[in-house]
């Protein structure tokens, strides 16, 4: 696609030529990477982080978080229960916490990968190579690090740096390439400031970074936040030139991060299920999608990692997700996956 093209289908209302979108993503999505519906398990251990993102209701200064970080004994209890619930995958994500160090996380990933059959995908924020290194030797499969926007005046309005030091996901990206993990990175939709042509070219760079693994999800802001009123955000473009933080705008770049990385693992996140409880996953994986992402962290912890309010499925036990899970995916006509299942593209590109 060129970028006119791209351009044109962001901004595309027409629900017959839309439906035309959705089909081709998803034929695109049958061809290269099957029917599958993968499941990874999400463990959200540590809500704890030094960063002072905008948004995000994890920042250092949002006093009205109550703070945790499980130890590594409750983490291998809830990988265990991702075995038995047919998982194939462990996704262990926190904010970025300087007490998640670098031997603990090592050790903690070889105790998963020597006890249990599953691959595991760290979501840890911006890491120095030596980190990431260590983690990718001790048997870490995948890294899921968002670059968030293209734009990088944008990103710089709501990412503060960390103690003066500059943020280049592009180049850390570049890093767990060539240290050998799966990598993973993606956008917000809809952030205050963000233009159409902003994020057509977040679509480009999909490709241009060939990425294994994408997830993209709309612009949520924590109330307890310092842009919880996009109002606040400098530079607000004119309606015609915002893109809207939709439902619908999230299927679109789905279903064009489809076609710019045929054979990427793209889920259907926990965000598009707050926006809409009803089918919003299952339309996700109807437009291109073919990952869900069940949370198996303990609900004593689950409801205080509060990124955005009023998220999907908090009150559920990881036991009940799972069930729910698999019967939309069956209802749409779709099974649930076995093993690991790696992104073709890191299977083409390993050989």
């Amino acid at each position: 696609m060129t970028h006119d093209e791209i351009l044109s289908w962001l901004r595309q209302t027409d629900p017959a030529r839309l439906a035309r979108l959705w089909r081709e993503a998803d034929a695109v999505r049958q061809e290269h990477v099957g029917g599958d519906v993968h499941l990874r398990g999400l463990i959200e251990f540590s809500n704890r982080c030094v960063r002072l993102c905008g948004y995000c209701g994890l920042r250092a200064a949002n006093t009205k978080v109550e703070r945790y970080r499980m130890s590594a004994d409750e983490i291998m209890q809830c990988a265990r229960l991702a075995v038995r619930l047919g998982y194939g995958t462990v996704v262990l994500q926190s904010g970025e916490d300087p007490g998640v160090t670098r031997d603990w996380m090592a050790e903690l990933v070889r105790r998963i990968k020597g006890e249990t059959p599953l691959a595991v995908t760290l979501s840890l924020g911006e890491r120095d190579e030596a980190d990431l290194a260590a983690w990718r030797a001790a048997g870490a499969d995948r890294y899921l690090l968002r670059f968030e926007t293209s734009n990088r005046a944008l990103y710089d309005r709501i990412h503060p740096p960390r103690d003066g030091q500059t943020s280049d996901r592009l180049t850390l990206l570049g890093v767990l390439r060539r240290l050998g993990y799966e990598v993973g990175s993606g956008v917000m939709i809809g952030i205050p400031g963000q233009s159409y042509d902003d994020l057509a070219r977040d679509i480009e760079l999909f490709a241009a970074l060939d990425l294994d693994m994408i997830g993209v999800g709309p612009y949520l802001a924590h109330p307890d936040t310092p842009l919880a009123d996009p109002r606040d955000m400098p530079l607000l473009l004119p309606d015609d030139e915002q893109v809207p933080a939709s439902e619908e705008m999230t299927y679109k770049v789905i279903a064009l991060a489809r076609l710019a990385c045929p054979r990427a693992n793209i889920p259907a996140t926990t965000a598009l299920a707050t926006l809409n409880g009803t089918d919003g996953r299952e339309l996700g994986l109807e437009r291109g999608a073919n990952v869900i992402m069940p949370n198996v962290t303990p609900p004593q912890y689950r409801v205080h990692y509060e990124i955005y309010p009023n998220k999907a499925c908090l009150a559920e036990t990881a036991e009940t997700c799972g069930r729910c899970v698999a019967a939309r995916i069956e209802a749409i006509g779709r099974a649930v996956g076995v093993g690991p299942g790696p992104s073709p593209n890191y299977l083409k590109d390993s050989r």
